[in-house]
């Protein structure tokens, strides 16, 4: 599975960002898809998650309130919707897609990364 992000960007504290992630490849694979996010020196941090079927959804506390996840399963593309962003969520943000129900799991993929940065 390759998937490709985008939408990460220079945004005011308070605004809106949505990243897409646009999987491509052995698509049937796949179980649930979603997004990670780390700072320098600090572990990689889930932020949301969705099943591929079924649409569980699961989302950080750290974000919950603030950030949605949906999918669309024709084009291969899941979306992190967030809003009322704020200096803390600036990292760079990593789609995942993996073939087990556990996200981030070794026989996941990875995406190559985007950039958030929130201004105060």
């Amino acid at each position: 599975v390759q998937l490709q992000a985008f939408g990460g960007g220079l945004v005011q504290t308070g605004g809106s960002l949505r990243l897409s992630c646009a999987a491509s490849g052995s698509i049937s694979t796949i179980k649930v898809m979603g997004w990670y996010r780390q700072t320098p020196g600090k572990q990689r941090e889930l932020v949301a998650y969705i099943t591929t079927h079924g649409g569980r959804i699961v989302i950080a506390d750290s974000v919950k309130g603030r950030f949605t996840i949906s999918r669309d399963n024709v084009n291969n593309t899941v979306y992190l919707h967030m809003n009322s962003l704020l200096p803390e969520d600036s990292a760079v943000y990593y789609c995942n897609a993996d073939p087990t129900y556990y996200i981030g799991s070794p026989r996941s993929s990875w995406g190559q990364g985007t950039l958030v940065t929130v201004s105060s």
